[in-house]
């Protein structure tokens, strides 16, 4: 799924010119923010983006986290693990069963790491699981009401003489899980009161929780799928997880405490330090996630830390002009909608439904006082207050019947999370506090984190039922595998022990012709970065410069210099907000063009989103031209101009078909062993914000080339929010059909690395997805000559919490993150089933996170030396970087296509439909928005140039 974060591979090119080593600007993400940047590196060329305005403050010092002797766990050196696999063997599956392990790997060099899980001791009696029902249901849907509602039960005598009070846990919604056996029938009457009221009154509202039996949680059976007993591996856990993961969360969520709980697990809470200030309105909180786990022979608690915004408390206002200015195209409705206020003309607290379109000058209504009158007038001589900002629109505060209120009369009351979708801004804000190194985030984890949560002190209602949290972070074994040699067409550079190399005298494994090329040059009003005109000297130097870098790496480059074009974009409007305006001004200026080229360079003013989404959408969808943009300000910048250049190079060389670099023979025995497809997909989901209905876009690439460099894509929109992708049968067939007209042959193996998919769609995947790549298999059938390659399919997951922290220096980078090639397969893996935690890149910044990769099917029939170590050599085949990326290059090049389709669906992902309107609602709305969809997608990217290119690169 989508809304995933930020970098995963930077170039270096030349050492020693540029700390930082950028490349190009294309990168892109998908609503919402996971956590620190940890990725690699950089997300990718031609995008450029924004300085981050978050204030951080000083850097703290990376370190080992509890240095000092570790002991691995005893249940993971005592065999029992090893014979358990062993023990794997005798059991028959049957076809398409997710394959189980069929051992552990053992390359590598032998280390020691802490794991972020705690131990946690159950009973074996069993758990009741209870289902809360409320009457009567007058405002029980808002989450705020339902928790008031408990929070008034659990203070009621009902509660403690029904022996609830101690004994229960639940969700403040409709699961409540008790140590014992509750009376039946049960019900606890609630009178009920707001927080800001003295009591209940003669007439207020009552409510009855009644809480019914629905089941016996047995513990017992999980006790056994954690000892890998064989008739318990199709055991499903999921009920007493989930009851078990209720428990735990009862304290941090408990009525009246100081948490805040949002979405599944995360639980935020006020800091004695001043919170951090994002902007516009906004500020960060840090937090904890908390997890139940199930590990070989040990039930565990996966603790994180996270990061997520909270809105500023203060006048509604000032912190929506603050937003609105914070970046343009920022709507005043994304922030203000659902956000809790206070008045202060009569101190009523209210939620604010939406913001209107009319202001206090130009909205009036009939009263009894004063006849029609507008908001303005009203609150003149109603409440002798004078508005000060009465051109800002008024925001709706009523229920079923508007209510508006003048925003400057409302302040944000405190502790709310921000549930909108983050600007970019405040997303490379969160980045630059969040990015803590591991020895202050696993320092974090043991100290507050468990405190907070209440595991240290064993918190009610953990006692109860006999559940007990362990203090000290699991130690796991892992292993450090070599990083694989990197071959170019000359030059052999060495990988660093941060798993990057540099370009300095190597020349492309595979030169493309740079021919018959053009620059765009773009004005948008930035005159301190643009170059002048078409014929400002520096930009002839500039582009001779790059050309020559281009020739220098082993591109064909003839000696015709490029046409140069320049579009004077129109001036921002606010009732133009995606830019359509200067986007057109763009089209006109590339078809001044006398002949069409070949590529174009694109040299942008700024950052500006909606003009690179533009300019993708345009030149993908409609003209069918390869584009490169780059920064005006970065590509003529003096210091670390040959290595811009240079990373520009390997996007450029990429688009027209060459090859940047491969890996050498040793670590192509496997892949070259008979014809071999790798294959990448991933789906991209609508964020927060989007036009309601706004489709999901699903897209497959896949190698066609013996060098296994070049990864054309296929990319549908589908059914938003839906993960399997609808039309994979025909996206395979296609890449297929690519494979076999390269090569005179198709795959006899094709390994397939699925991204995005959650642990609970892992069978879905193999019901789904297996046969649709099966069936485009069959459109190759030849008389009695069927087409059945082997299929692997492998699910590699980014948006885990799970971390390692190494216990030794010698095997730490510098931050004392693990070194890159860090692969765990046991003590935190499944127990039954065929995955490792490999982390192949060297981190940025802040503390990395592993990929979690997991077999669903597996025809190859791998071993996991063989699997983990191709899965490591092939991160180091990312075209756009000089090192290794820490998602598997297929599934990252398919994450890379899903972004590129989000440029041209960049109007509805803004929340802006057709009609100019945001947000809207009812099946024959969303019908009309996926009618609207499929217009702007225009067919996707069906033209002669880029179809069997990698022009998302």
């Amino acid at each position: 799924m989508s809304n995933r974060g930020a970098d995963r591979g930077r170039g270096r090119g030349f050492r020693g010119h540029s700390p930082s080593g950028r490349g190009s600007p294309d990168d892109g993400h998908r609503g919402g923010f996971r956590g620190g940047r940890d990725r690699g590196g950089f997300r990718g060329g031609d995008r450029g983006g924004f300085s981050a305005r978050g204030r951080g403050g000083p850097r703290e010092q990376g370190g080992i986290f509890a240095p000092g002797p570790a002991t691995i766990d005893a249940r993971l050196s005592d065999k029992s693990e090893s014979a358990l696999v062993a023990s794997f063997k005798g059991i028959k599956l049957d076809r398409d069963d997710i394959p189980l392990r069929p051992d552990f790997g053992t390359r590598g060099k032998q280390v020691k790491l802490r794991a972020n899980f705690f131990p946690v001791k159950i009973p074996k009696r069993p758990l009741y699981e209870y289902e809360v029902t409320i009457s009567p249901t007058n405002r029980t849907a808002m989450r705020r009401v339902r928790r008031r509602i408990f929070q008034l039960a659990e203070q009621s005598s009902d509660w403690r003489h029904k022996g609830l009070q101690g004994n229960v846990a639940h969700d403040h919604s409709s699961k409540l899980i008790s140590a014992k056996k509750l009376d039946q029938p049960l019900r606890v009457k609630v009178a009920f009161f707001d927080e800001d009221e003295d009591g209940p009154t003669p007439n207020g509202p009552e409510y009855t929780l009644t809480i019914q039996y629905s089941r016996d949680i047995d513990t017992q059976g999980l006790l056994s799928y954690l000892e890998g007993q064989p008739q318990y591996r199709g055991y499903d856990i999921l009920p007493v997880i989930s009851a078990l993961n209720v428990v735990l969360s009862a304290h941090p969520n408990r009525s009246g405490g100081s948490g805040v709980m949002v979405g599944r697990n995360r639980f935020f809470f006020p800091s004695e330090a001043s919170p951090a200030i994002l902007g516009g309105g906004l500020e960060a909180w840090k937090g904890f996630y908390s997890s139940v786990r199930p590990s070989h022979n040990q039930l565990m608690v996966n603790v994180n830390v996270c990061t997520t915004a909270f809105y500023t408390p203060g006048n509604l206002a000032r912190a929506m002009v603050d937003f609105q200015e914070f970046s343009f195209g920022a709507r005043g409705n994304a922030f203000v909608k659902g956000v809790r206020i206070k008045t202060t003309h009569l101190g009523y607290k209210k939620t604010v439904k939406s913001l209107a379109s009319f202001n206090a000058r130009q909205h009036s209504f009939e009263t009894d006082e004063y006849g029609k009158v507008t908001v303005e007038n009203y609150f003149k001589r109603k409440y002798k207050i004078t508005l000060k900002q009465p051109d800002l629109p008024l925001v709706d505060v009523g229920g079923t019947k508007a209510n508006y209120l003048p925003a400057e009369l409302c302040e944000i009351l405190p502790n709310q999370p921000f549930r909108g979708k983050l600007t970019d801004e405040h997303t490379a804000s969160m980045i630059t506090y969040a990015a803590k190194p591991p020895n202050i985030n696993a320092t974090s984890i043991v100290n507050r984190g468990l405190n907070e949560l209440g595991f240290r002190q064993g918190a009610g209602p953990l006692g109860a039922f006999g559940i007990s949290i362990g203090t000290e972070m699991a130690v796991v074994p892992g292993r450090i595998l070599p990083p694989p040699g990197i071959q170019y067409g000359a030059g052999t550079p060495q990988v660093d022990d941060r798993a990057s190399w540099n370009l300095r005298n190597v020349r492309f494994a595979k030169g493309a012709s740079l021919s018959n090329w053009a620059v765009l040059l773009i004005k948008d009003g930035n005159n301190r970065d643009e170059f002048s005109s078409t014929s400002d000297p520096e930009l002839m130097k500039t582009m001779k410069g790059f050309a020559d870098m281009c020739k220098n790496s082993g591109m064909n480059v003839n000696n015709v210099p490029p046409v140069v074009v320049q579009c004077d974009l129109p001036r921002k409007d606010r009732s133009d907000l995606t830019r359509a305006q200067a986007i057109g001004a763009i089209r006109e200026s590339l078809r001044s063009m006398k002949s069409k080229p070949n590529l174009v360079l694109v040299l942008l003013s700024n950052g500006d989103k909606h003009i690179y989404s533009g300019i993708k959408h345009l030149c993908d969808s409609y003209l069918d031209l390869a584009t490169v943009c780059v920064h005006s300000a970065k590509i003529r910048k003096e210091k670390g101009q040959l290595q811009y250049f240079a990373n520009v190079a390997l996007k450029v060389n990429m688009k027209l078909g060459g090859v940047n670099h491969a890996l050498d023979q040793a670590n192509m025995i496997w892949l070259k062993q008979m014809p071999t497809m790798l294959m990448g997909i991933d789906v991209t989901h609508p964020g927060p914000g989007s036009t309601k209905g706004t489709p999901s876009i699903a897209a497959v690439v896949a190698s066609c080339d013996t060098s296994f460099a070049q990864y054309p894509a296929s990319m549908v929109i589908q059914e938003t929010k839906k993960e399997m992708v609808t039309n994979l049968a025909k996206l395979v067939g296609e890449r297929l059909v690519l494979f076999q007209k390269r090569n005179q042959s198709l795959p006899q193996r094709i390994l397939v690395y699925r991204d995005g998919v959650s642990e609970g769609q892992f069978q879905i995947v193999v019901d789904e997805e297996l046969p649709a790549i099966r069936q485009a298999c069959t459109q190759f059938d030849k008389g009695k000559s069927p087409y059945r390659p082997k299929i692997t399919i492998v699910i590699c997951g980014k948006r885990h919490h799970t971390r390692f922290f190494p216990t030794e220096a010698e095997n730490a980078d510098r931050d004392g993150n693990p070194k890159p090639g860090t692969v765990v397969d046991r003590g935190v893996t499944a127990i039954y089933h065929f995955d490792f935690f490999l982390q192949a890149h060297g981190g940025l910044q802040g503390t990395t996170r592993p990929t979690h990769y997991y077999v669903v099917h597996d025809d190859i029939g791998f071993k996991a030396d063989e699997l983990q170590g191709l899965t490591n050599a092939v991160s180091y085949m990312f075209a756009r970087a000089t090192k290794a990326v820490s998602l598997v290059s297929p599934a990252y090049y398919a994450d890379l296509a899903c972004e590129r389709g989000r440029c041209y669906l960049h109007r509805l992902l803004q929340g802006i439909g057709s009609s100019g309107g945001s947000t809207r609602s009812g099946q024959d709305d969303e019908e009309q928005v996926f009618r609207e969809a499929t217009q702007m997608w225009h067919n996707g990217v069906s033209g002669p140039a880029l179809k069997d290119t990698m022009f998302y690169l």
